[in-house]
């Protein structure tokens, strides 16, 4: 049977008039990076019958990953409903807060401890500064250690129906690989102990610490109709702090760092975010990413994402049959550090404003460039505009192309209006 959208193959009749994949009678192929160099992505395929889990509450998701103490065996996880990363590990359904993480810490009197303007930290400035630098870094340990779920090699995890739910959780993988991660609603955890940081940015940020997904050095994964969002706790409904800024009680929707490979993220939505997706944790890191990096996202909906949709460092990145929409972004696509991001046939349809969007993010990078993409509608001069905001080092020179990469498979919806009705009706979880 074809899995929607990410099996691909042959070419059946009227492929692009209605824009669906196909499979191969031969056998199921991953699009994009996954499926590349002769290889694929089965998750738990094959899994004992005593490996299938169906799973309820956190408790249940954090043994069915056990998997019977043998983590790698081949396992598929069946989430049904809502799980919170938060619930109490006693049993009584409770959900933890900030209270029980680290009790006495005080958001109002942490930020007291920076002065008015919020620039310098002192332990000394009044008695309970020192106490409130302690709880808030072991609050956020404890945090961790709560909602942190870590998915194993050989693993399918996946949702039952359209509203199975990770509420808070912080999903990760760690050297993992042979993932398959689909039909989940995945809520970004809320950071109770997110960090003031005078020096980033010309008045300072806050930097929150979990992401709803984190893949760090792990291969081979497939991450297929999810939805990514901050749900019930919006960063823009967060008190406001320092210099009329909003806590960011968010990091990112997901990240993929240090060395990981050979990922492809397709048929999913991201929405309702600011900092969404990170390729590569840091410029200083390029002894782990170059080389590595190489990711692929197919046909998914991007909302009222603020930036990084995604920001790349040092990866080859395919982007293709994207659909940005909702408010007017910083940026979407960001050029970092040695980054080589081929972008094809994206239609970036933003809310009416004044002025062209601004779909380039400048940073640090010089590589890019785009084939056939539109905005509102009209086909986009993507590459212009790279030029036009990274200056006199870009280059439309990425070094690799996808159509010409031996063993890399994908297709292509040719039109605008094709990009926006296969995404608006297949991105998500179960459709």
């Amino acid at each position: 049977m074809m899995r929607r959208a990410l099996v691909v193959g042959v070419l059946v009749a009227g492929l692009f008039a209605c824009g669906v994949p196909a499979q191969a009678a031969s056998g199921p192929v991953v699009e994009g990076w996954a499926g590349a160099e002769g290889a694929t992505v089965t998750g738990g395929a094959g899994a004992d019958p005593a490996a299938v889990w169906t799973v309820r509450t956190r408790a249940e998701l954090k043994e069915a990953l056990a998997n019977h103490g043998d983590p790698t065996a081949p396992k598929v996880v069946r989430v049904v409903g809502d799980i919170d990363g938060a619930e109490a590990e006693d049993g009584s359904g409770r959900i933890l807060g900030e209270q029980d993480y680290a009790p006495g810490f005080d958001q109002r009197l942490y930020m007291s401890c920076f002065g008015e303007d919020g620039t310098t930290w002192s332990d000394t400035r009044y008695d309970y500064c020192k106490p409130q630098r302690i709880l808030r870094q072991t609050g956020s340990n404890k945090e961790k250690l709560q909602i942190q779920l870590t998915v194993p090699s050989n693993t399918t995890l996946e949702g039952v129906g359209r509203d199975a739910r990770l509420l808070g959780v912080f999903l990760t993988v760690n050297t993992g690989s042979n993932i398959v991660v689909r039909d989940l609603q995945l809520e970004s955890p809320v950071d109770h102990f997110t960090t003031w940081s005078p020096d980033d940015g010309a008045s300072g940020n806050w930097n929150a610490r979990f992401d709803a997904m984190t893949v760090v050095t792990g291969t081979r994964i497939l991450i297929s109709h999810c939805t990514f969002t901050d749900g019930r706790f919006l960063d823009e409904d967060a008190p406001v702090g320092f210099h009329g800024k909003h806590v960011q009680r968010h990091d990112g929707l997901l990240d993929i760092e240090d060395g990981s490979n050979l990922i492809t993220v397709a048929d999913s939505v991201f929405a309702e975010h600011d900092k969404a997706l990170l390729i590569g944790s840091g410029d200083g890191r390029g002894d782990r990413d170059r080389g590595r990096l190489r990711i692929t996202f197919a046909r998914n909906l991007f909302r009222d994402i603020v930036q990084r949709a995604p920001r790349v460092r040092f990866g080859q990145v395919h982007a293709y049959n994207n659909l940005y929409t909702g408010a007017r972004p910083s940026y979407a696509l960001g050029v970092g550090l040695e980054s080589a991001i081929v972008s094809e046939k994206n239609s970036f349809a933003y809310a009416p404003g004044a002025g062209a969007p601004r779909v380039i993010g400048p940073q640090g990078g010089t590589a890019f460039h785009d084939r056939g993409s539109w905005i509102d509608g009209r086909r986009a001069d993507l590459d212009a505009q790279a030029a036009a905001v990274i200056g006199a080092t870009y280059t439309a020179d990425t070094g690799w192309d996808p159509a010409q990469l031996p063993g890399y498979t994908y297709r292509l919806l040719p039109t605008a209006a094709s990009v926006t009705a296969y995404v608006r009706h297949h991105a998500g979880p179960r459709r």
